[in-house]
């Protein structure tokens, strides 16, 4: 048996859940797919795909690393739909990775916009 065959979806902890429930839906446009008994929220993404809000103060933004990746087609427009509706896209101090004035990071084999949400959560927006 392989997990391969298999729909994946990624949990991100938050420390607030009505506080993170209005940067994901209001900033980014999620919608909510399914709001479980304890809080959480499932919001429900392309290709079958989904994300999960779940509250865990002791590790909301603790991972250093980007959490989760949405693949677009025209990443400009992405990310001037979002930084219009208050998102800001990080830029890093490292020489292999130059941004422009929008935050878009050009890498040898594709472009890439991080963001962090209200508790510091890292991710990314790929074209």
């Amino acid at each position: 048996m392989s997990l391969s065959r298999y729909t994946v979806r990624t949990s991100i902890a938050v420390s607030d859940i009505a506080r993170a429930a209005e940067f994901y839906e209001q900033k980014l446009g999620l919608r909510i797919a399914v709001e479980q008994a304890d809080g959480s929220r499932i919001y429900e993404c392309g290709s079958d795909t989904s994300l999960h809000l779940y509250v865990s103060p002791s590790h909301a933004g603790k991972a250093p690393a980007t959490l989760a990746t949405w693949i677009v087609c025209d990443l400009e427009e992405v990310v001037d739909e979002l930084r219009s509706n208050g998102v800001t896209f990080a830029r890093y101090d490292d020489p292999a990775l130059t941004a422009d004035e929008k935050g878009i990071h050009e890498l040898g084999d594709g472009r890439v916009a991080w963001f962090k949400d209200p508790d510091g959560n890292t991710f990314a927006i790929e074209q």
